[in-house]
């Protein structure tokens, strides 16, 4: 035991061993960032705007960073600064149910500039509006709806954000308007399959409006429900 005592000393310290990541495991900043972390991140941002810790400024150029990244170790550092968004659910924020979208989400930016999305296209489950300086028209009209439940997030800030839709289809939501105008003017569609739109997000000193557009319904609501839903 003395021999290997004496021989453990003359050769110094025992080293510890550094840590081996196990196989097939990569950095969990090089892991592609979701929609769900994209929102999650959009959410810190919007409560810091709302307390005053990031001013106008401040968040659209974190907004457009946010969704730019594509990893989540691009995503965290944009927050690093802020406390972790609240756990609680908005006030007005629309209860989705079981119905909850999913899916890709379209993202439309209008910074010092506009963004239209009209005539006949296919509306995803969520859609993200944001204007900065800018004005996003979101026309619902002509649209293909792929789902029942499509959601659209509208942010304005010192901006505009035009939400129509059909007159046969359900509009629902609600948001906050921080010096200026938040306005969801609801409806219900007389059929109980027909889609329904959701408004929520707020506006600093902008306008979010949604209402439908008199005089436009989806004609062959019925044929247009069956072919992209199944029934």
């Amino acid at each position: 035991m003395d021999l290997e005592k004496r021989a453990s000393a003359d050769s110094g310290p025992v080293q510890p061993r550094p840590p081996v990541a196990p196989a097939g495991t990569a950095d969990a900043g090089a892991i592609r960032a979701s929609d769900a972390d994209r929102d999650r991140i959009a959410d810190i941002l919007r409560e810091a705007l709302a307390e005053g810790r990031l001013d106008p400024e401040e968040h659209a150029e974190r907004i457009d960073a946010v969704y730019r990244a594509k990893t989540v170790g691009e995503l965290e550092p944009i927050v690093r600064d802020l406390p972790s968004a609240r756990t609680r659910p908005e006030p007005t924020a629309y209860d989705y149910g079981p119905d909850a979208p999913a899916g890709p989400v379209d993202n439309l930016v209008a910074v010092f500039s506009s963004s239209t999305r009209k005539g006949r296209w296919r509306v995803g489950a969520r859609t993200n509006a944001f204007a900065f300086f800018g004005n996003v028209e979101i026309d619902l009209t002509e649209a293909m709806f792929g789902q029942r439940l499509t959601v659209i997030n509208a942010t304005s800030i010192f901006g505009n954000v035009e939400v129509r839709v059909p007159e046969n289809i359900s509009l629902r939501g609600g948001g906050t308007g921080i010096l200026g105008n938040f306005e969801v003017v609801a409806l219900e569609g007389a059929d109980p399959q027909a889609p329904v739109v959701v408004i929520n997000g707020y506006s600093v000193f902008g306008n979010v409006e949604a209402k439908p557009k008199r005089g436009k319904r989806v004609a062959d609501l019925h044929d247009r429900l069956r072919g992209h839903l199944g029934h």
